[in-house]
């Protein structure tokens, strides 16, 4: 009896033990069915909001049997429910625009052609309220394993917004092309290393050379002999800003120089690395021909040679930046106010080029219609400021200038000095230099101003005078270092054994090496003066 009940008891247990292993299992599926649901729920979020629609259809070469078995939801972006497709109530073709199914056709045939079951096709669509849309259909054969049936699967993508950038960007990249074709400039296109990867044809004109000759040739080589340094040592800062210009020579297939303007731009990429720069060429001979002209007349109003005056030895030279600039010098002499005084005056217009020259030869003009008359050089100069102040008012230059008269007879020197760098004397006997400074105002800026003249006596054999203008002392070499005065200074000390125009020799030599693969960036101008025997 008691094994009886013993036995029920253990039978009760074992059942409510299955119960609650059952409970447990069916815990853990429920757990996996909500998990499975809520990954569901989360991939049809994602579907919903993504312009990627999936699609299932069966495959068959008879159109009205390929029947949509699945479409997602989200092909409501485009105004249609999936239930239409499925149902057969709409054929995916018949949304499709009528002027690309002859294409998909052809394609999808092609690829039968080739057994190829996997592959990608852009066409446009038609929504529910008549728009056209592109999409991107990537499709593939499948077949069911468990019932060998044929579908196409795949994803058809909104593509419409990268369809109009790529249309938008085909209209900018087609209108640049015709602007670069069609504009009377060369055009280069270089890599970061300037070397050509693209001309047009006005370019191939201007130099006589191909497209296909171009293509590969690097900048540096395109330039004369005598440009290549330049560009050479500038290269990293002229080409590696966001804007650069410059004059240079090219060298056509004939071997001619062609004297051109190069102005354009360094190309970054979204990182802000340089991936290669673009220019304009500017043909310009024609220019040139008519600089070339006035520095020619420019030249020629200055001393012409050196000038021969009892107990002196003068020399000056010029060098323009440009081919006409604003620096001035001259010798005047001879007139019969001076008492044998020998005069020289040297002026620096602010600026350079054609504005600049004019103005300077306005300066000079007047300067040698006054100097002859008589009164002190204070005078002179007072008026000539009077004067130029007229032309001066309307621009925004000055003039700076440096007036000296010797007389040589009674060994004095004086001096007037509007706003210039004062001149130097260097007495090679004590090794001493000496500025003639002084009050003064550039010209152009004060019609009341008074010059003053200012006054040395005692000048010695050996010494010597020099006057020069600020774009001396004031360049710069390629590591950014001045050529300053003390170096200037220097160079007088070491040629003061020789003749007024060695000495000239010896400072442009000295800048020209300084300066070396450098374009010069101001106009130079010294005078020197060596005192003789005076008794």
């Amino acid at each position: 009896m008691l094994n009886s009940q013993y036995k029920s008891r253990q039978g009760l247990l074992n059942e409510l033990h299955s119960e609650r292993q059952e409970m447990i299992e069916l815990k853990k599926r429920l757990s996996k069915m909500e998990r499975v649901a809520e990954t569901q729920k989360y991939a049809d979020l994602i579907i919903d909001n993504s312009p990627a629609i999936l699609f299932r259809r069966l495959a068959s070469e008879d159109l009205k049997k390929r029947r949509m078995v699945y479409v997602s939801p989200n092909i409501s972006r485009f105004g249609y429910k999936a239930e239409d497709f499925i149902s057969n109530k709409i054929m995916f073709s018949h949304i499709v625009n009528p002027k690309d199914k002859e294409q998909i056709r052809m394609e999808i045939q092609r690829y039968v052609n080739k057994n190829i079951e996997s592959y990608t096709q852009t066409y446009r669509i038609i929504t529910r309220d008549g728009d056209l849309r592109w999409v991107e259909d990537h499709t593939a054969v499948i077949v069911d394993p468990e019932t060998g049936i044929r579908y196409h699967q795949g994803i058809v993508t909104d593509i419409h917004q990268r369809k109009e950038a790529e249309e938008k960007l085909r209209k900018s990249e087609e209108k640049y092309r015709q602007i670069v074709e069609t504009t009377s400039e060369g055009f280069l296109y270089m890599d970061k290393g300037l070397f050509v990867v693209d001309v047009n044809n006005a370019y191939c004109r201007m130099i006589s050379c191909s497209r296909e000759e171009l293509i590969g040739k690097n900048l540096i080589d395109m330039v004369t002999k005598e440009h290549r340094p330049f560009l050479s040592a500038n290269r990293d800062n002229l080409l590696h800003r966001k804007g650069f210009e410059f004059e240079s020579d090219l060298v056509a297939s004939t071997g001619s120089s062609i004297p051109v303007l190069i102005h354009g731009n360094t190309l970054y990429d979204d990182e802000g690395n340089i991936i290669g720069n673009m220019a304009f060429v500017t043909n310009m001979t024609e220019q040139k021909k008519s600089l070339t002209l006035a520095s020619e007349v420019q030249k020629s109003l200055l001393p012409q040679s050196n000038v021969h005056v009892y107990g002196l030895d003068i020399a000056g030279r010029t060098i323009a930046c440009d081919e006409i600039g604003g620096d001035y010098f001259d010798f005047l002499w001879g007139h019969e106010c001076s008492d044998n005084h020998f005069e020289t005056v040297v002026g620096d217009v602010t600026g350079h080029g054609v504005d600049a020259a004019l103005l300077m030869m306005t300066a000079r003009t007047f300067l040698r219609m006054r100097a002859p008359q008589c009164g002190g050089i204070s005078r002179i100069i007072t008026e000539m400021n009077q004067h130029l102040l007229s032309d001066f008012s309307h621009t925004d230059h000055f003039m700076t200038l440096f007036y000296a008269s010797i007389d040589s007879k009674n060994q004095k020197l004086q001096w007037v000095r509007a706003g210039h760098d004062p001149a130097v004397i260097y007495d090679p006997a004590e090794d001493r230099f000496e500025e003639l400074k002084g009050k003064g105002l550039a010209l152009g800026l004060d019609e009341s101003y008074e010059y003053e003249e200012n006054l040395k006596v005692g000048l010695n054999p050996g010494q010597i005078i020099a006057i020069g203008t600020d774009g001396i002392w004031e360049t710069y070499n390629s590591d950014r270092q001045m050529f300053g005065k003390q170096r200037f200074h220097k160079l007088i000390r070491e040629n003061a054994h020789r003749s007024a125009s060695e000495i000239i020799d010896a400072v442009f030599n000295n800048l020209k090496k300084f300066t070396i693969g450098l374009k010069q960036t101001d106009d130079i101008t010294l005078v020197v003066i060596k005192v003789g025997d005076l008794l």
